[in-house]
């Protein structure tokens, strides 16, 4: 299957950037090079731009797509999260800007045998990085029904985590759950039958063994920091999430970035000694139009929030 990915909020994220023909930008979640392709479409032959993925088959495809760019595009295979020591051994230590667009893209989604979708019967694997050794079913079979029941309520925010943690537990006491369609019937039978009309039962735990899987919200949490660091003056950082949990931690990172005061509200002056950082564009988040949910219902729960650096 080719590797297709909709750009999710392309325009508003392209806008937002304010992108300088000279300057060095940073797309970390590479993908398809939707995103990236718009970026390097508007830079010089002074700019460039650095595309990071875990992915070898988003790599292989963001290659072919930006290859009438090459000369100022650097593609490097790896997590965000390393996006710091990757920039400084490309001898790089400020950018203008970084996008992130932590959706899984309709690749993974559409390709069976990345096990990511509840819609086919396949191995249980979610891994974005096939180098790495976890995948779906380490989790489904080796975690604690406590650990289980943790992920699924924290990560699939699922109000019967509990029951399907259990039958989980039960199911693979009998034999080892090999794949999704396995996995699919476990949490059917764990959900009340009058429950299942509001969408797909396994969507939630899904997300939550997915998410566990690839450590999303922890790479998110711990990369933050990094990259603010690494944006100069004026540099935006643009970041899609698509869950009420990613969107938490980056509005509560920009609202800290913006505002880290710790002196008590009676306080005359600040006394604390910490400084801003900048400015949060987005004092609500960029939602997509009505437009673009039209051409792609994956975009429906798509959030933008951005940050300019001081």
């Amino acid at each position: 299957m080719a590797f297709s990915h909709y750009s999710v909020l392309l325009e508003e994220t392209i806008k937002n950037l304010n992108i300088k023909a000279d300057g060095i930008y940073v797309d970390g979640t590479l993908g398809g090079g939707g995103h990236a392709l718009e970026v390097v479409k508007r830079l010089s032959d002074k700019g460039h731009l650095f595309g990071i993925d875990q992915d070898d088959a988003a790599i292989e495809a963001a290659a072919k797509r930006l290859e009438p760019f090459s000369e100022r595009v650097t593609l490097l295979r790896s997590n965000y999260c390393n996006m710091k020591r990757l920039l400084v051994e490309q001898g790089v230590t400020g950018v203008d800007g970084i996008v992130l667009d932590l959706g899984v893209s309709s690749y993974q989604l559409d390709t069976e045998e990345r096990g990511f979708s509840y819609r086919f019967d396949t191995a249980l694997d979610m891994r974005m990085d096939r180098r790495q050794s976890l995948t779906a079913k380490d989790i489904v079979n080796n975690y604690t029904e406590q650990e289980l029941y943790r992920i699924i309520r924290d990560y699939g925010e699922d109000r019967f985590a509990k029951n399907i943690a259990k039958h989980i537990v039960l199911a693979r006491e009998k034999k080892t759950i090999e794949t999704t369609g396995e996995l699919n019937e476990i949490i059917k039978a764990a959900i009340p039958a009058k429950m299942r009309q509001n969408g797909h039962p396994s969507k939630k735990t899904f997300q939550a063994v997915r998410i566990e899987c690839n450590r999303e919200l922890e790479v998110l949490r711990d990369s933050l920091e990094d990259m603010l660091a690494l944006l100069k003056p004026g540099g935006r950082l643009c970041i899609i999430t698509f869950h009420s949990l990613e969107d938490r931690i980056v509005k509560s990172a920009f609202k800290q970035a913006e505002n880290p005061c710790i002196c008590p509200p009676e306080f005359p002056v600040c006394v604390c000694g910490k400084k801003s950082r900048g400015n949060v564009v987005t004092k609500k988040p960029i939602l997509p139009s009505e437009e673009e949910l039209l051409q792609n219902s994956r975009s429906k729960s798509a959030k933008l929030r951005v940050f300019e650096k001081k």
